[in-house]
């Protein structure tokens, strides 16, 4: 509705309306990458899981005979291999991250795993009206039909604004108003307004009427150039002269409209689109966007950190191409959204243009089949599709109601500057979420296979299931450490993925290192002096081997998280953890908590044997993470 009043009949409500079709997406959005990647991962844990009691069982059945001694043991191991502070460090890490964000950046995140899929963004789609620029163009030039600079054109085109805004019922100027008013200053004085003319889609154009010589109105009309060179009296050559005057300046990436008027009778019968004919072209005005305050800089943050970005607009490719250069963003292939390659490839497609809200949608769609974790930023109706099939759909608080509520995340800031930070804690969250992981299925891992390997060689259990229980416990107390952990920044320059296959290849590769370790303390207690006490004393066995497994799960929470820090003197968090974890190992046996779980003091010879398997594990620790890391992208 632009003016007037009117009675309305009710044909459809809630999604069947045009509005609310705007939350329908075309292409279904399927889990995000915090979902898949906790599936992945549990799924590795709960086949594992299923496969640890009945090899337990079956090994100790087949060399020993012990079924339903070792049954007990066989649940424990299982249960040690369960991360079972998973849900802990996750919920806390992204709370406390999302807790940072608002009260430093003034930004909410509704949906928690949103702060994790931040993080591991690697293309992020923006719309550019709203977002990389103000929505308030500027007048960049007034043009006479020459081509020259002409004042005048300005003075019409602002007096037809100025008489549009006053005689509307319902005064709101649009931006190109706002833009000429701004730059024409006080104007219409010398008028008297007789009618407006609102904005007409079918016709394209807007104007005024005010009053001109005796007995005459003045009808001045501005809008799309083609339109309005249509309805003027002009040869056909000029006519196509005038076109390409104005084709050639929406090729340089500004808006373009044309200003015309016509002398007629005066009458007091309303004035409607339909009078702008027989026009005396008056000539052009440029507009060029205003840019986002910051928006350049925000930019150059997210490129810096590995985000590749995509302008997704309805707009003219120029228009789009002339905003991300003014922007200091190099331009790649240009597409428009009806194009089936628009999609593409992250680093060549910079700019899609003329886009609807379904080929937005489609767009993000694409480049999730094709791999990526996207991310959208919008704030318009247009945009609430692609939002909610992107991975995180992000808004500014200024968006409209249905694209701030259909988002995961809200700025409390119209300011890009605030999307970095976003990622940044959402890596800094997936960082310790994932080295909490490393650090724990590899040791847990490690120890499953130890044991299996301890049930077939040694006469008796190698750590009974109450020792069992009290060393998982100790370790997920001294976890808890990660969820305030600081990230290494070279981690926080690379998008934050937990991929499941990655993660695999770790565990096996590590796991298999902390099983050696193991084994090789078997080695060392078995052939350890003191008349063969190390296989005919249990007790003496199993509180080494409690000893050994702690100790060498806090040099896997040093050496596998951060090892640049401690070598830094910063050991962090973690660091002192791991130290209290350490202490747990050495101390517990020999407290009356240690001879109820079946534990007895160490000799000082054993801490020896320990301390000769013990460091050559840290030595090839430190010497696997080198390779390792060598080896990330």
């Amino acid at each position: 509705v632009v003016s007037g009043s009117a009675s309305a009949v009710v044909v459809a409500t809630g999604a069947r309306t045009r509005f609310g079709a705007a939350q329908r997406v075309p292409v279904p959005r399927g889990p995000s990458a915090f979902d898949r990647s906790v599936h992945g991962i549990s799924w590795v844990l709960v086949r594992f899981m299923l496969l640890t009691p009945p090899l337990v069982l079956m090994a100790s059945a087949a060399v020993h005979g012990r079924v339903l001694q070792t049954l007990p043991f066989a649940v424990a191991v299982a249960v040690g291999l369960t991360p079972e502070m998973l849900p802990v460090i996750v919920t806390t890490c992204l709370a406390r991250g999302a807790s940072r964000l608002a009260d430093a950046h003034r930004v909410v995140v509704r949906r928690l795993p949103a702060l994790h899929d931040l993080g591991a963004v690697d293309v992020l789609c923006l719309d550019k009206t709203g977002t990389l620029t103000q929505d308030r163009p500027v007048l960049a030039a007034a043009l006479g039909p020459d081509g020259r600079n002409d004042p005048e054109v300005l003075r019409w085109a602002a007096v037809a604004a100025w008489w549009g805004l006053t005689l509307s019922e319902l005064p709101a100027p649009d931006a190109l108003d706002e833009a000429l008013l701004t730059a024409a200053g006080p104007v219409g004085e010398e008028y008297d307004g007789i009618a407006a003319i609102p904005f007409d889609p079918a016709h394209r154009l807007a104007g005024a009427v005010v009053t001109g010589a005796l007995g005459r109105h003045v009808l001045i009309t501005k809008g799309a150039a083609e339109t309005v060179l249509e309805r003027c009296e002009l040869a056909g050559d000029e006519r196509e002269r005038l076109l390409g005057l104005a084709a050639r300046h929406a090729e340089s990436g500004v808006r373009v409209l044309a200003v015309a008027t016509a002398e007629l009778p005066a009458r007091t019968r309303p004035y409607g689109a339909q009078d702008a004919r027989d026009l005396t072209f008056r000539g052009l005005l440029t507009f060029r966007d205003d840019l986002a305050p910051g928006a350049a800089d925000a930019l150059r943050t997210l490129t810096g950190l590995g985000v590749e970005v995509r302008v997704l607009t309805g707009d003219h490719p120029a228009t789009a191409v002339r905003a991300c250069r003014d922007l200091g963003l190099t331009v790649g292939e240009v597409r428009t959204g009806s194009a089936p390659e628009a999609a593409g490839t992250p680093g060549t497609v910079t700019v899609v243009a003329r886009c609807t809200a379904e080929d937005k949608a489609r767009v993000v769609a694409g480049l999730r089949a094709a791999g990526h974790t996207v991310g959208f930023l919008g704030d318009g109706v247009n945009d609430v599709p692609a939002m909610l099939a992107a991975d995180v759909g992000v808004a500014p608080r200024g968006a409209i109601d249905v694209a701030r509520e259909s988002a995961d995340v809200v700025l409390g800031e119209k300011d890009l500057g605030a999307l970095g930070h976003a990622v940044l804690a959402g890596r800094h969250s997936s960082a310790n979420i994932a080295s909490y992981l490393r650090v724990t299925l590899s040791s847990n891992l490690g120890n499953v296979f130890a044991m299996l390997a301890a049930g077939l060689l040694l006469p008796f259990l190698p750590m009974l299931p109450a020792q069992v229980l009290a060393q998982n416990l100790c370790f997920d107390a001294s976890q808890l450490a990660f969820a305030d952990d600081r990230p290494d920044p070279e981690v926080l320059r690379r998008p934050t993925k937990l991929r499941p296959p990655a993660f695999l290849r770790f565990l096996t590769g590590f796991g298999l290192l902390n099983a050696v370790a193991d084994l090789a303390t078997f080695g060392v207690l078995t052939l350890a002096p003191r008349g063969g006490a190390g296989l005919s004393d249990e007790a003496l066995f199993h509180s080494a081997w409690f000893t050994e497994n702690l100790l060498a799960q806090a040099l896997a929470m040093l050496l596998l998280r951060s090892g640049r820090r401690i070598a830094a003197g910063r050991p962090g968090p973690v660091g002192w953890a791991s130290a209290v974890l350490a202490g747990a190992g050495l101390l517990l046996p020999a407290t009356p908590l240690g001879a109820v779980l079946g534990l007895t003091a160490l000799p000082g010879d054993r801490y020896l044997l320990l301390a000769a398997v013990l460091v050559p594990y840290a030595l090839a620790l430190i010497v696997a993470r080198v390779r390792h890391d060598r080896r990330q992208p």
